[in-house]
């Protein structure tokens, strides 16, 4: 059900809408963790470093489709709060049309590039073939990712965060058991794994659009809503395209990242992977924190309440810092018995390996925590070109650690490319916000805003929907 972020305490707003979005990006990890841990236990390291070496480069694919649903969603989210009715629809019949445009260009584009991708990397040849089999299965489910992304976004945009969190734990649950059966039964090997993944992705997504038909009538299009105006395809690809930009690019420095990982063996590549897949789940809250700002901000901007927005910024902070200091101080006591659910005992080199890079990214979570509440805050107000520059900065810093550090220092070289990443984006991210809130509290005030009664551009100040 719908649900609005415009009244109440924001701390406890913030706090139980992030919930869900915490379990359910746990779950969504799920997805690729349960992929490594059942093929690095079942078949070999060689094969757990063949899926996880594909990560760098299924993030520039996806990161594109899913950055762009996640500010499509943005401007559904303004509209609800704001009152609009109509334009909510039409802002999700929009989003359809260009989500799916989008996944079926990435979808033509991505499958054949999957082996150049892998060989550009310098991928080690004993992991090559598989990392380009499990790259193009997941590549053809592109759709269905797509699918689950945009739908779960909407929903959440107009304040359920719940139930696509159940969606996911449904889905999980099948994908572990599909992989099981698709590696131990059918034996199809890394096939099977991305076979698994996408098919529960497409699960997920059509659960939404069951539940969206049920119980959510402010999102059930009609074929008037589909009618293209040029001036709202382009108030949405404003926030959704610099998003999709925005993940491509870091996802750029990530791969620069993994060439320097190849570059040191297969060894290092598997003790980066397992480390990153704790590493992802560890740094949830914090993303979900993020991700729950941006839905707060955007139907408070749309609403005109800026003073609800600054109290959010600033309780947000203190709630998503405490947790990324209890979850850097877990990583790091018990970083190397989390690796070994990934391998074998024996692997003592990767278990030695993968504490290192906890070590390093659990000491600096802070700072990622102000990341992604400056970076998501600035994209529900519709601001996304500076989040665009912080990605930049990333695949700076990235690149740097690729590029020079890997090669001076090793392994623990490369694992300096997060820290280095985060405080890189998270200067330009906080001065850009204060920047921003200053300007729209002159807006707010001016004679303008009070005659029209909202800051929204092009929309009035409605009754909520």
């Amino acid at each position: 059900m719908t649900k609005t972020l415009t009244k109440g305490k924001p701390f406890l707003l913030i706090l139980e809408f992030s919930l869900p979005l915490i379990a359910g990006n746990i779950f969504q990890q799920f997805y690729s963790m349960a992929d490594t841990l059942i093929v690095g236990r079942t078949i070999s390291v060689n094969a757990l470093a063949a899926v996880g070496c594909t990560g760098s480069i299924t993030f520039l694919i996806l990161g594109f489709v899913n950055g762009l649903t996640s500010g499509l969603s943005i401007i559904t989210a303004q509209r609800f709060g704001s009152g609009d009715s109509e334009g909510v629809r039409r802002s999700f019949a929009v989003s359809i049309v260009l989500s799916f445009a989008a996944a079926a260009l990435m979808t033509a584009v991505s499958i054949p590039l999957s082996m150049p991708f892998l060989k550009l990397l310098e991928t080690p040849a004993e992991i090559i073939t598989d990392a380009d089999i499990y790259l193009k299965v997941i590549f053809i489910g592109i759709p269905a990712q797509v699918l689950f992304n945009l739908l779960s976004n909407e929903i959440r945009a107009l304040g359920d965060s719940r139930t696509p969190l159940y969606f996911l734990i449904f889905a999980c649950i099948v994908n572990i058991i599909l992989d099981f059966a698709l590696i131990l039964i059918f034996h199809m090997g890394v096939a099977g794994a991305g076979v698994a993944t996408v098919f529960s992705q497409l699960l997920s997504g059509v659960m939404c659009i069951i539940y969206i038909h049920r119980k959510f009538p402010l999102l059930c299009v009609r074929r008037e809503d589909f009618r293209m105006d040029l001036r709202n395809i382009r108030i949405h690809l404003s926030t959704g395209l610099p998003m999709a930009f925005q993940m491509s690019i870091i996802a750029v420095g990530s791969l620069i990242l993994q060439s320097a990982l190849n570059r040191l063996g297969a060894v290092s590549v598997a003790a980066y992977t397992a480390a990153q897949k704790i590493d992802s789940i560890a740094t949830m809250p914090m993303n979900s924190f993020g991700m729950a700002m941006a839905t707060y901000a955007a139907q408070n901007y749309g609403a005109g309440k800026l003073d609800r927005v600054r109290q959010g910024v600033n309780q947000c902070i203190l709630l998503s810092g405490g947790f990324s200091i209890v979850m850097g101080v877990v990583n790091i006591m018990v970083g190397r018995q989390l690796t070994a659910l990934f391998v074998s005992a024996g692997e003592t080199e990767v278990i030695e390996l993968s504490h290192t890079y906890l070590t390093i990214t659990g000491s600096t979570y802070v700072i990622l925590a102000l990341l992604f509440i400056y970076r998501f805050t600035l994209q529900g107000l519709g601001k996304s070109l500076v989040p665009t520059v912080a990605g930049v900065m990333e695949l700076v810093m990235r690149a740097f650690s690729g590029l020079i550090l890997a090669d001076l220092f090793g392994f623990p070289g490369a694992c300096l490319s997060n820290p280095l990443a985060w405080a890189g984006a998270c200067v330009p991210l906080a001065a850009a916000y204060y920047w921003t809130m200053r300007g729209l509290r002159k807006k707010e005030a001016s004679p303008e805003a009070h005659e029209k009664g909202s800051i929204l551009p092009g929309f009035e100040r409605r009754n909520p929907c």
